[in-house]
């Protein structure tokens, strides 16, 4: 892949030769000997990541409270997203955080076609610290790190394993670090439900990738350019850190492997589309699918998980998923040098946060499921976007 050099690089050669010089008999390396994905060769803990906001030294960052929990603070039948928000955004207690996860949880891997999840034998008051942990110590940054909704996101990260070695690589890199890049990204999703039994939960995990891609250059007086686009999801890779997380949670790594071999074992549901889309002579846009309530539920889930929408909550009572939608490649769109990395005490926070629906899932007259979306009163959404937004599902159920 092809790596980026920051332009002003060269004047500052020499300085870096001589520094790299003079510390005779030291070692250039900056490679881990082993990353989080051991196959892929990834070094996550010499990640570097774009961090959204930054605290000034002189400032005190507010801090974390381990004690709030993943369970709705106040349940209730939240009607419409504006009362949702209304609900949060008083004061109100927090609960003392009392679960413990054991020191070896049962663990076990469930798989429905290509999507794996795990499940544990524990509430999820006691896995989500672990949770958080876990990707803590193996390096990264955490984006989203909300116990109320369960949900856990990386901030992304570079595969540093993807910049070729060399001298001048070796040489530079150890001063200058920062002003290489790989041509890679990646992050992760970790989302925490209550299992179908009493006292488990179920823990869903997505990656995303991007990689940067060069653009224009087509003639000689074209201007070149550089954007980033999405890869393809890594299953292998899911199941990689699924399996990283198992052991991390207690299982032993022989085990952790075997049931998740065992899981891709498993055959696929060889049927024909088990969702359809349609739209009504109102504009009402509908998905149709073949599943149950609960295996619907389950499914609408992960696909929301892939197609990058944000859940701020959701109501499994009423079968509703409160969400936004962000575009994944935000936050990869931002060129900064590195007088702009320095000034670390910068707010990064230059997105919108994105418009609020509803999806809400129907049981019909037979055994399927039909999913609208609403808007953020809870009334029927017609609009292209209502429809857009279905698609977009559609093709991850299918």
């Amino acid at each position: 892949m092809n790596t980026r050099l920051n332009k002003w690089v060269g004047p500052l050669a020499a300085a870096a030769l001589a520094l790299a010089l003079s510390g005779c008999g030291s070692s250039f390396s900056v490679f881990g000997e082993n990353g989080i994905v051991k196959d892929r060769g990834a070094d996550y803990k010499q990640a570097r990541t774009e961090s959204s906001l930054e605290i000034p030294p002189d400032l005190s960052s507010s801090s974390i409270d381990d004690a709030m929990v993943v369970p709705d603070i106040n349940p209730r039948s939240t009607a419409t997203y504006s009362q949702y928000a209304a609900e949060r955004s008083g004061p109100r207690a927090v609960q003392a955080q009392t679960a413990v996860l054991p020191e070896n949880p049962n663990i076990r891997v469930v798989r429905d076609a290509d999507r794996r999840w795990l499940v544990v034998d524990a509430a999820p008051e006691a896995v989500w610290p672990r949770i958080r942990e876990f990707w803590l110590q193996a390096g990264f940054l955490l984006k989203i790190d909300d116990p109320q909704t369960g949900i856990l996101e990386t901030d992304w990260a570079e595969n540093r394993a993807d910049i070729p070695k060399g001298f001048i690589r070796d040489m530079l890199g150890k001063v200058f670090e920062q002003l290489y890049s790989s041509a890679t990204r990646d992050k992760f999703r970790v989302r925490l439900e209550r299992g179908q039994r009493d006292g488990t939960t179920e823990i869903y995990l997505t990656h995303f990738g991007v990689e940067e891609v060069v653009t224009g250059g087509a003639t000689p007086a074209s201007e070149t350019g550089t954007v980033w686009k999405r890869r393809p999801r890594e299953p292998e890779l899911e199941a990689e850190m699924l399996n990283r997380l198992m052991v991390y949670l207690g299982t032993e790594e022989r085990q952790a492997r075997a049931l998740l071999a065992a899981g891709q074992g498993q055959a696929d549901r060889a049927q024909q589309p088990r969702a359809a889309l349609s739209r009504g002579a109102d504009g009402l846009a509908v998905l149709a699918m073949e599943d149950d309530f609960s295996r619907a539920w389950r499914r609408v889930g992960i696909a929301l998980d892939r197609t990058g929408f944000t859940v701020d909550d959701r109501d499994r009572s009423r079968g509703v998923y409160y969400v936004r939608y962000n575009d994944p490649l935000a936050d990869t769109k931002k060129k900064e040098g590195l007088l702009s990395k320095l000034a670390f005490w910068q707010d990064d926070e230059t997105g919108t946060k994105g418009t609020s629906y509803l999806v809400r899932l129907v049981t019909g007259d037979g055994a399927g499921t039909r999913v609208v979306v609403l808007d953020e009163a809870g009334q029927p959404e017609r609009s292209d976007t209502a429809y857009r937004i279905l698609s977009l599902l559609e093709e991850q159920l299918k």
